[in-house]
């Protein structure tokens, strides 16, 4: 089984839902799910905010955080996670702002990936550095995140 399998298994016992908002995997977490029969049921959908300008006009990261600590950043992962759950209005959502590769921006190497989860409890944010080339990089992101919607999933009673 899956890891997105398991997650739609893990979300339709509990009627849940989520969305993403993804940058760096350019919606390989949504893919994942879908992949899954039966996922319409629990995935309402995804925003992929590749450029700045959809991060700040669609799901609402403040520009000053675009502007001051930049994308690839705990603020923007939070806020990009919290614009997705209110408006695909789903119980969790995950966020994904990143350097897939194959450079840095001067700040992060390659493979440094922030993660915004959002709950009714609030957001919390973590951040990897995932080895390898562009593609291991955007797969194994995609791999951590359904792990974090998954582990959400599963810590919440419907």
């Amino acid at each position: 089984m899956t890891k997105a399998e398991e997650l739609v298994g893990e979300l339709k016992a509990r009627g849940l839902t989520c969305a993403t908002a993804e940058s760096c995997t350019g919606g390989g977490v949504g893919s994942a799910i879908t992949d899954v029969s039966g996922s319409s049921a629990v995935f309402m959908g995804g925003i992929i905010s590749y450029d700045n300008s959809v991060k700040r006009d669609v799901l609402g990261v403040d520009p000053t955080v675009l502007d001051g600590v930049g994308p690839v950043s705990a603020e923007c992962a939070e806020q990009m996670a919290r614009g997705a759950r209110r408006l695909l209005k789903t119980d969790l959502a995950v966020s994904i702002t990143g350097l897939a590769g194959p450079g840095g921006d001067g700040t992060h190497p390659a493979g440094f990936v922030w993660f915004g989860l959002a709950t009714a409890s609030g957001v919390r944010t973590e951040s990897m550095t995932f080895p390898g080339d562009r593609a291991a990089v955007r797969v194994a992101a995609v791999l951590h995140a359904l792990t974090l919607l998954l582990n959400a999933a599963r810590s919440r009673v419907a």
